[in-house]
């Protein structure tokens, strides 16, 4: 042999790689092929399942969105309502507050009138007093006038007079 080469050493090696071989295959390659598919389904089976979460959180998100939109018309619609509300509570006031004005001013104008006509009424009692007064006054001196001329032209003796 040449080069000192021994055809059942290099056959008995050949053999030991072999069985080397086929107990790594079946110690080590076997489980780790075993493990990476078992992995492998794992990790596809958790993307499937986030694939559904992922459409499950779109939907719960479209229908967020849409009930938000629905509320935000729904405030919109109760700010226009009280917005309504309050202006004709604010226009009944108003109008509350005028007839209020208005019935004030006619009973101050109603007061003012029976005051009016009270205060005539004693000026004119005053006046018809003071006439009544005056009149007595000029009837009293003329009744006096007149009696003291009617004593003078009878002409009753002073003796007469003081009995």
């Amino acid at each position: 042999m040449p080069l000192n080469i021994d055809l059942q050493q290099v056959l008995l090696h050949m053999l030991n790689f072999t069985i080397l071989f086929f107990a790594l295959y079946f110690l080590l390659y076997k489980p780790i092929k075993k493990f990476n598919s078992k992995r492998a389904d794992y990790f596809k089976e958790m993307e499937a399942k986030s694939g559904g979460m992922l459409e499950e959180a779109n939907k719960i998100k479209d229908e967020y969105e849409a009930k938000m939109a629905k509320a935000d018309e729904e405030i919109e619609k109760m700010k226009e309502s009280a917005a309504d509300e309050a202006s004709k509570k604010s226009e009944k006031i108003i109008t509350n507050a005028k007839q209020e004005a208005n019935s004030i001013i006619l009973q101050a104008k109603t007061r003012a009138n029976k005051e009016k006509k009270a205060i005539l009424s004693s000026a004119n009692k005053e006046i018809r007093d003071l006439a009544e007064q005056a009149a007595e006054k000029i009837v009293m001196e003329g009744t006096l006038e007149s009696y003291e001329s009617f004593l003078d032209s009878v002409d009753i003796p002073e003796s007469e007079e003081n009995e």
